[in-house]
């Protein structure tokens, strides 16, 4: 008897590994599938501040929303999606929805990445992906590294080299987002 084989695509062994693996995040970036194990203690709290310094700042009032973990569209490549851990996005956002929960990249004023076991895709593939995706500010939590990273302003798919900030300092949010709160490097780092 012959056994048909069908060869899964990209975005069906997405689909199929985030059934398996309820809690992680799973994401092609640049045409490579990554899943990324649940969030720690420090790192939820992180997000959890952040939206409360997005609140303080007046996001609503300014006609912003700030989301977690919905799935950013990206154009390089035909399957490729990112789940950003934190989001600035404009208020009518879900009528930019293009498939699979992801929003097209042009809803979006700012990602954050507060990084885990796998940073180097927040330093790497996803600078590289919101730069095309022509996202204006992207923060990332290095936790590695222990410090903040602020990209901004991608001109031609590509981001200037990244302002650095260290633990005692605030993260400036640029004004094209909408508000301005402060964020501390200490609080995205742990959480405190």
């Amino acid at each position: 008897m012959a056994v048909l084989q069908h060869e899964l695509t990209l975005g069906e062994a997405a689909d199929l590994l985030s059934r398996a693996l309820p809690g992680h995040r799973v994401e092609i970036l640049q045409g490579r599938l990554t899943v990324t194990p649940p969030r720690d203690g420090s790192h939820a709290l992180s997000l959890t501040k952040l939206g409360r310094a997005f609140d303080r700042a007046g996001i609503v009032e300014a006609g912003h929303e700030y989301v977690q973990g919905i799935g950013l569209w990206l154009p390089a490549l035909p399957d490729d999606y990112a789940i950003p851990d934190f989001s600035v996005v404009d208020e009518d956002f879900r009528d930019a929805l293009v498939q699979k929960n992801c929003y097209a990249p042009n809803v979006f004023r700012l990602v954050v990445e507060v990084t885990s076991s796998n940073w180097s895709d927040d330093l790497g593939p996803k600078v590289e992906s919101y730069a095309e995706a022509g996202i204006p500010v992207y923060i990332v939590a290095d936790r590695k590294h222990d410090e903040v990273l602020l990209y901004q302003n991608p001109v031609d798919g590509k981001y200037d080299a990244p302002q650095h900030f260290k633990r005692g300092q605030s993260v400036p949010v640029p004004e094209s987002v909408g508000v301005t709160p402060d964020l501390s490097v200490d609080t995205l780092l742990d959480g405190d």
